[in-house]
């Protein structure tokens, strides 16, 4: 239990985006440039920056109305984007999309709706991203989870440059919850929606998943 205590006091201290971490790794399997982009559960609007940086025109969208206005206020006026609330399982204004991104917010949603939701406003040849979260549920993504135990305050301490965070980043603000589907149904959600899906379990209680239509 002290063990697990400094843990934290160090992870207070030193706090840092899981879901941030995986952005470059986002951008770095879409195309140069692309039309119209979807960012679903898009928070504090971090990776719908990243994405404007290559598309016409990006979207995001997150049931929260109050991370929704600090995206809004932390975005130029002049980039290409727009954003909404709205539920990211329903939402179907402005598709199809060449790209639909959706981090660490598919667990909130039913999972086989929302994959065909995804899959039926992709357009053809576009790609569907998702960074989530799943229940861990095999004894190597136990141990996965325990590496990321131990892996996490040392990130932490190393993007903060040794400097203690008088807060979280915006992004960490937005409303979570924990995962309840195992990741092995998971596994077999997506091959049966989504044939010929990437699918990997990765650190810091993550999995990713690509699929182009």
């Amino acid at each position: 239990m002290r063990v697990l205590d400094a843990l934290a006091r160090l992870n207070a201290a030193y706090p840092w985006s899981h879901n941030a971490h995986y952005h470059a790794w986002i951008m770095r399997g879409l195309p140069r440039r692309f039309d119209r982009a979807l960012d679903v559960g898009c928070g504090a609007g971090d990776l719908v920056r990243l994405l404007a940086t290559r598309a016409a025109q990006v979207h995001g969208i997150d049931s929260d109305s109050r991370i929704i206005d600090a995206a809004r206020a932390a975005t130029a006026a002049d980039l290409p984007v727009t954003y909404a609330v709205a539920d990211g399982g329903s939402y179907d204004r402005g598709g199809p999309y060449d790209v639909i991104t959706c981090v660490a917010v598919l667990h909130h949603l039913p999972l086989g709706a929302a994959l065909s939701h995804f899959r039926r406003h992709l357009a053809p040849g576009g790609t569907l991203v998702v960074v989530g979260c799943a229940r861990e549920d095999t004894w190597v993504q136990h141990l996965l989870g325990l590496v990321s135990v131990l892996l996490n305050p040392l990130y932490g301490w190393a993007r903060n440059r040794g400097r203690r965070a008088a807060a979280p980043p915006l992004a960490m603000t937005a409303v979570t919850r924990q995962p309840d589907v195992p990741y092995t149904e998971l596994v077999r959600e997506v091959r049966r929606i989504l044939p010929g899906a990437r699918l990997r379990r990765r650190l810091f209680w993550r999995y990713t998943l690509v699929w182009r239509a």
